[in-house]
């Protein structure tokens, strides 16, 4: 069942077993696991179905750190969440990320890969992949002929990400949602306050108001907040009527240790013979895509942070601009693929038309031999607790503090960062392939030359640990000291890897809704 917010009778108590916030990955993914339960769920989402300008207007706030995309920009506000605009790609974790490596700092989670494992699997059939495998092995013959190179394997090494369609969760879980006789959704329902007991450790109900004005309570043996890395934060920052500093925050940890991938071209490969190392081969059809990584081996000898690459083709200068020819192409092939309509075809085959000079131009670089390879990294950020999310002194249309992100990074990514780059230039100088430019940025100490954005992928904020004096939640995602609430996302990310986050993210959701059905039994 779904219902409008709006036309709840103001000041209504909604009773449920299960409250959850936020209808995103996590939280549709938990809603549809409790499908059939004996329990009854609330789900609330702050926006509708569709896009709405004013709800999503909620989500401004301040960049006080690090240039990133802007806030309400980098996430959507409605049914769905940001699978609304995710890319689709997608890969676990791997088991070293669970790890605790000494020369990271803060690095270590309260529970392995081998406890995520039979997650995953559920997972990849939440995003639609099917019968796949993360051994590249099993991929030579659908990725660029540069991991195929006779160094790969010591230093360097390919890693496979496969491509969800994507899976936007609010269209195609949103009938199973209507159908479920013990799943109610609230859409444009804004959790504006968590109250408490008098010790803040157990949450009592939920203040919920609409942007109309209408308000209401949601009251619940358990509530999980979904509402992404940053909101999650903000909500619980702003529930600050009995713990002063924010709910859960008697450490001063809600809020710190955000991260995100610091994504940039940081150089260039000056092959020694023209060649198309990079094309990828219509095998693939799209739907896996390779990387550049180090070795592990490699990562604990130089005791470094992981890295990660996509190559693409180059001139001498690493330019390859992609025309609006180019992108209609691939944005038709892209619907194609997913048995889609493409949206506004009659557009794209204009673009393809006016830009048809630069579509030749455009595939010749991709598929013909170019002088140069462009290193676009996506690297895992070292956990730090001075990055993070605060309360600033703006409010939005419901009154709540928007947020200020203080995103930073250490000389230790900057560091893992070159000498990254500087053990791809040995390889190649080694192989006799060619050289690599590093960018001049990369090569400074200066941590303020960064000259990119985030990878859309915010975590941290509210990370997993066994010690309270470490982390916001336990190892099953439970606050440390408040028994009822629980918090499902990137947000409980202690690393962030390599990986894109939202597979990680559903199987985290996955095992979380295991763990409440057990509790509610």
């Amino acid at each position: 069942m779904i219902l409008d917010a709006r036309q709840i009778p103001r000041d209504t108590v909604v009773e449920a077993d299960v409250c959850i916030v936020g209808a995103g990955a996590a939280g549709i993914t938990m809603a549809r696991e409790f499908i059939g339960q004996s329990f009854k769920v609330c789900l609330i989402e702050s926006g509708g179905l569709e896009f709405d300008e004013r709800t999503q207007s909620l989500y401004e706030g301040k960049l006080v750190g690090l240039p990133d995309h802007d806030l309400d920009v980098a996430r959507l506000r409605y049914f769905g969440g940001s699978t609304n605009h995710w890319g689709g790609s997608s890969r676990p974790f791997d088991p070293s990320d669970f790890e605790q490596r000494p020369w990271i700092p803060y690095s270590g989670w309260p529970i392995t890969r081998a406890d995520l494992d039979p997650f995953y699997e559920r997972a990849l059939h939440v995003i639609e992949i099917r019968d796949v495998t993360w051994d590249v092995a099993s991929y030579m013959d659908e990725i660029p002929a540069f991991y195929r190179l006779p160094f790969m394997g010591r230093r360097l090494a390919p890693a496979i990400w496969h491509k969800s369609p994507p899976t936007r969760f609010g269209r195609l879980y949103r009938d199973e949602l209507i159908r479920a006789p013990n799943i109610s959704t609230y859409l444009h329902a804004n959790v504006t306050d968590i109250e408490t007991n008098d010790p803040a450790s157990l949450a009592t109900r939920l203040r919920v108001a609409c942007l109309d004005g209408n308000q209401f309570w949601v009251g619940a043996k358990l509530y999980i907040l979904a509402a992404g890395a940053i909101e999650t934060v903000r909500t619980l920052l702003s529930a600050d009527k009995v713990q002063v500093t924010g709910l859960g925050n008697g450490y001063d940890l809600v809020g710190r240790f955000y991260m995100n991938h610091p994504q940039m071209d940081a150089g260039v490969i000056l092959l020694s013979t023209p060649d198309n190392l990079t094309a990828t081969p219509a095998a693939a059809l799209g739907k896996t895509t390779a990387h550049l990584i180090l070795t592990e081996e490699c990562i604990e000898k130089e005791r470094i942070a992981r890295f990660r690459a996509l190559l693409y083709p180059a001139d001498l200068e690493g330019n390859w601009v992609r025309g609006k020819g180019y992108s209609a192409v691939r944005s038709i092939f892209r619907r194609l693929r997913n048995a889609e309509f493409p949206h506004d075809l009659l557009g794209h085959v204009g673009d393809i038309i006016r830009d048809f000079d630069g579509l030749v131009t455009d595939l010749a670089n991709k598929y013909g031999d170019t002088p140069g390879i462009t290193i676009n990294t996506e690297y895992e950020q070292v956990p730090n607790p001075d990055s993070r999310v605060l309360l600033g002194p703006e409010r939005d249309a419901l009154g709540l503090n928007r947020v200020n992100l203080d995103w930073r990074l250490t000389s230790l990514d900057k560091y893992s960062l070159r000498r990254s780059m500087e053990i791809i230039g040995e390889e190649l100088g080694r192989a006799g392939v060619g050289r690599l430019r590093i960018d001049d940025w990369v090569l400074s100490d200066d941590l303020s030359t960064f000259p990119g954005t985030g990878a859309w992928h915010h975590a941290g904020g509210t990370r997993m640990s066994a010690d309270p004096k470490t982390g916001v939640v336990d190892k099953d995602c439970r606050m440390h000291g408040v028994a009822n609430l629980y918090i499902a996302g990137g947000s409980v990310f202690p690393t962030g890897g390599i990986a894109n986050p939202t597979l990680t993210i559903v199987a985290l959701a996955i095992r979380l809704a295991d763990h409440v059905k057990a509790l509610m039994a």
